[in-house]
């Protein structure tokens, strides 16, 4: 059978939380051929330090990192912690993370825009400050949550506008214009605003797409209910979608690469709404594969090979400034069996299993259910 063999992959945006659960999502991605993560700091507390131990108000990046490790994150080419923007970040905790090289990114999130989220600074307010031009002038990587803070109602989400095109649209030209030189992904992008904000925003300017925004559209999540599709931001439109798709599989493109936004949740339904995250630990690429052969790519071609691989395993490397990946995995058409995640607090829902939907690419070796018990 014909297999895809490609470099082992970075996964540019994933959640690990805290707790007796951290090591059942870290080998989740070690399983599928990771590399490496970027481990978000959206944790509780959040990582909104650069060394010294944990306490009630903070994780380091330092001490999350030795929590990680402890969970077998050590096993990773690379593990990239941001920081977590507040109002207690300052210029000396990026010039210091910066020196020790254990800061390389810091991250941006809307006040109460997405899971824990609470402790965010609106970016007009770091626009003035003096934290973008440290991180500009020390080369750390700011990587953004594309949504407008606190619109609501139809300005929040509707056919003809979102907050992740207001956004895109009306606050981020004047970031880049403010620090040119200044290195951001705009993470999670779902929109055609967003795809066409980072085309022609340059080579600074790079983005993370998910699997489940190159799959989906708000149709499947509103059919049925489908809540372990729920994520922020949104999925959107048909049209999206496609500008999504084309700026992926396109085999020349150098600044869109992967990034699952891969969110565990015990939980998803809750009394007050439903926890946002979609989990791809285990079948991310199997997922991303799925995707680009529905936007036509024939991933068994030179050509189509190339172009995935572009986008699962180079770029991101590439825009980061760190190695290709040593080792190698392989995926290979056919469905594979997938199974809820026990961990120590619960069960996890993977995406394929909460929309009812088959993979159509496996690990190489994996087995279906109809292969287990024949």
């Amino acid at each position: 059978m014909a297999v895809l063999d490609l470099p082992k992959w970075f996964d540019l945006h994933a959640h690990f939380r805290q707790g007796r659960a951290m090591a059942a999502y870290v080998e989740a991605h070690w399983r599928m051929g990771c590399a490496g993560v970027l481990a978000m700091p959206n944790t509780l507390p959040p990582v909104a330090r650069v060394v010294g131990p944990a306490n009630e108000k903070a994780w380091s990046i330092e001490s999350y990192r030795k929590a990680l490790c402890a969970a077998g994150a050590e096993r990773f080419e690379q593990l990239i912690i941001p920081l977590y923007l507040t109002r207690e970040t300052t210029v000396a905790m990026i010039e210091e993370g910066a020196g020790l090289g254990s800061l390389q990114a810091c991250k941006y999130y809307p006040p109460h825009g997405t899971t824990n989220s609470e402790f965010g600074v609106p970016l007009e307010e770091l626009s003035r400050g003096s934290v973008l031009k440290a991180m500009e002038e020390t080369g750390t990587v700011l990587c953004i949550h594309g949504e407008a803070h606190g619109l609501q109602g139809e300005q929040y989400f509707d056919a003809s506008r979102s907050a992740e095109s207001v956004f895109y649209e009306e606050v981020m030209p004047g970031v880049v214009e403010a620090y040119p030189d200044l290195k951001i992904v705009c993470e999670h992008v779902t929109s055609q605003a967003a795809v066409n904000f980072v085309r022609s925003a340059g080579a600074r300017v790079a983005a993370t797409v998910t699997p489940q925004h190159l799959l989906f559209t708000v149709g499947h999540l509103i059919q049925g209910l489908r809540y372990h599709l729920y994520c922020l931001p949104i999925v959107k439109f048909s049209k999206d979608r496609e500008a999504l798709r084309e700026a992926v599989t396109d085999l020349n493109q150098q600044q869109f690469f992967a990034g699952t936004d891969s969110a565990p949740h015990t939980t998803k339904a809750t009394e007050c709404g439903c926890a946002a995250g979609c989990f791809t630990g285990g079948c991310a690429p199997q997922l991303y594969a799925q995707a680009f052969e529905e936007a036509g790519v024939d991933l068994l071609t030179p050509s189509g090979t190339a172009c995935f691989e572009r986008f699962l395993c180079r770029n991101g490397p590439d825009f980061y400034g760190f190695p290709l990946a040593a080792d190698r995995f392989q995926l290979e058409p056919g469905s594979e069996s997938l199974s809820p995640l026990v961990t120590p607090e619960g069960r996890v829902i993977p995406l394929p299993i909460g929309m009812e939907i088959d993979l159509k690419w496996r690990l190489a070796g994996a087995q279906s259910d109809s292969e287990r018990f024949d």
